[in-house]
């Protein structure tokens, strides 16, 4: 199963260059590193990048992370992906821009 994060443009470079990344600055404050399911991805860029059009769509499998991730109850009590782990570049399956669109960020084809 993928799972996904969403990162501004600057910390996708950032990541890419250090080849691990704790997450976005909301991510460092709660501790973990926040993904979205299939299901879950496209509320969460309405919800936390309505306006932000240089995106970056991270895949990782969610198997291949390992015991550091865990399902946890978010919004509406559904169960989120967190990894309580630095994410490394080997964990990534690929990674594709998600521009902002006139009614939403526009998803590559199959993920939602």
């Amino acid at each position: 199963m993928l799972i996904y994060k969403i990162l501004r443009r600057t910390e996708w470079t950032a990541f890419r260059s250090a080849g691990e990344t704790l997450g976005a600055p909301v991510d460092v404050a709660d501790g973990f590193i926040h993904f979205s399911t299939a299901t879950q991805v496209a509320e969460t860029a309405a919800k936390w990048f309505a306006s932000e059009s240089d995106l970056v769509l991270v895949a990782c499998d969610a198997d291949r992370l390992g015991a550091a991730l865990r399902w946890e109850a978010a919004r509406r009590g559904a169960l989120f992906p967190h990894l309580y782990r630095k994410l490394t570049l080997a964990d990534v399956v690929w990674d594709k821009s998600l521009p902002l669109g006139a009614t939403g960020h526009i998803f590559p084809e199959g993920v939602i």
